[in-house]
């Protein structure tokens, strides 16, 4: 059964702006009232939409950079492509889809629905934060074999958007799923998504990894419309082309393995600004790698929370010229006093061009990779300085709380509460003026 649907608020989350692409200049419009829960308002350009499955499509206020911005068709490629010896999806899809599940959050007459996967025998299930925290409401969990079961919030994380949720009174035979290492993955690999699209469950898809370490903003609100936060979310996603739809959100994508190589998050969609239809899927998902998935995950678990790294530097997309050829990439603006930054030597007028051998295009992808940067964790930033490259050994010891910019720029961080009023208002400029310098 579809979604109790009310038409007074046609989107799930309103997600605190208009959409906004590089790849294209018109903005999203809202929803239209009377419309159906799958209808809602889209945009001519390339659009960014959350899959969560409920009052309507998440239409974001995200942003893809175009490919000078980011994304990359290098990896080590090194995953294996079969399972038992055999590489047909039938095997893969009997060992893992047991531990996929739909989530569905009640609250009053409307509901939310999203998918999950199953990480210990305890009953932990990963997913997105858009889906467990869209509504104040119930949490239900459906197993692949139908049984339902409570379900609570063991931690959430705004900041990458991910969440963990405890089946109560779990059976003894759950289906686990492991992780494999997203820093081995390799475009044109094959990849198998399963979920809950559309309220259809267990519904399996395949396609290949289209491009690794895809820059994709992501703007949300959570909560009541009463007492809703907001969040922007960055992520260095993994590209997949398989079909994913409205409900997919917080589902698995599995390698040939059948290990997870990301959580599925949005996906880039077309739609009609005369019709307000949007189209659903056209081959451009995006799920945030599995190595992230991992560690945020094992913090929400122990701790309910996790305590994000912060660089300590105000950036902006920019380019420098290097060996004659211009290099996209990030104009460093300010470097705070005593923050990770300043201790590695990162200089004012320094552009980032690659973080821990990864090539940086954009404000963006450096946001995306300091996000999913473990606490304590040591980084090589290689930067363009007077027309030569330099690479910089960073220690990322200081917590987004712990540093501040200097006093004609506002703080841009986040605890893991998903309160960011100062972030907010930034976003707001930048969907404006691509210019706009960040602080991370």
């Amino acid at each position: 059964q579809l979604a109790d649907t009310d038409y007074s608020n046609p989107y799930v989350n309103p997600a605190a702006g208009s959409s906004y692409t590089q790849a294209g200049s018109s903005s999203a419009k809202s929803a239209k009232k009377g419309l159906p829960a799958w209808i809602a308002s889209a945009i001519t350009a390339l659009i960014v939409s959350l899959v969560v499955f409920g009052l309507g499509w998440l239409i974001v206020g995200g942003s893809l950079r175009s490919p000078q911005g980011g994304g990359s068709i290098s990896g080590n490629g090194i995953s294996s492509n079969t399972i038992a010896g055999s590489s047909t999806w039938q095997t893969v899809a009997k060992r893992v889809a047991a531990s996929v599940v739909s989530i569905t959050v009640t609250s009053g007459n409307s509901e939310v629905m999203g998918s999950g996967v199953i990480i210990d025998k305890s009953g932990n299930v990963v997913t997105n934060n858009h889906v467990a925290t869209t509504l104040n409401g119930t949490i239900s969990i459906t197993l692949s074999n139908g049984d339902i079961y409570e379900a609570s919030i063991v931690g959430t994380d705004p900041t990458t958007d991910l969440a963990v949720l405890k089946i109560k009174n779990p059976p003894k035979n759950l289906t686990v799923a492991s992780f494999a290492d997203s820093s081995q993955l390799a475009v044109g690999e094959n990849m198998m998504a399963i979920g809950n699209p559309l309220g259809f469950e267990n519904t399996v898809t395949t396609g290949v990894v289209s491009a690794l370490n895809r820059p994709v903003t992501l703007n949300e609100k959570s909560g009541s419309s009463q007492s809703s936060s907001s969040n922007t979310v960055y992520t260095n996603a993994v590209q997949i082309d398989a079909s994913i739809n409205s409900g997919n959100s917080g589902g698995p994508s599995f390698n040939a393995s059948g290990k997870i190589i990301g959580i599925n998050t949005a996906i880039a969609s077309t739609g009609s600004s005369t019709t307000g239809s949007n189209s659903g899927s056209i081959g451009i998902g995006f799920a945030i790698p599995s190595n992230t998935v991992k560690w945020v995950t094992a913090e929400l678990i122990q701790k309910g929370k996790v305590q994000h790294a912060q660089l300590g530097v105000t950036i902006q997309s920019g380019s420098s010229k290097l060996n004659g050829a211009t290099r996209q990439g990030a104009v460093v603006r300010n470097v705070v006093s005593n923050s990770s930054a300043s201790e590695a030597g990162i200089k004012s007028g320094d552009t980032i061009i690659a973080y821990n051998g990864n090539n940086v295009g954009s404000m963006e992808s450096v946001l995306g990779y300091v996000r999913a940067t473990k606490m304590n964790s040591k980084v090589t930033v290689t930067v363009i300085r007077d027309g030569q490259t330099k690479e910089l050994s960073v220690t990322m010891n200081h917590a987004e709380s712990s540093t501040t910019p200097s006093s004609q720029e506002s703080q841009n961080s986040n605890d893991g509460s998903g309160s960011q009023d100062n972030q907010d208002n930034q976003d707001n400029q930048d969907n404006n003026d691509n210019d706009w310098p960040w602080n991370n």
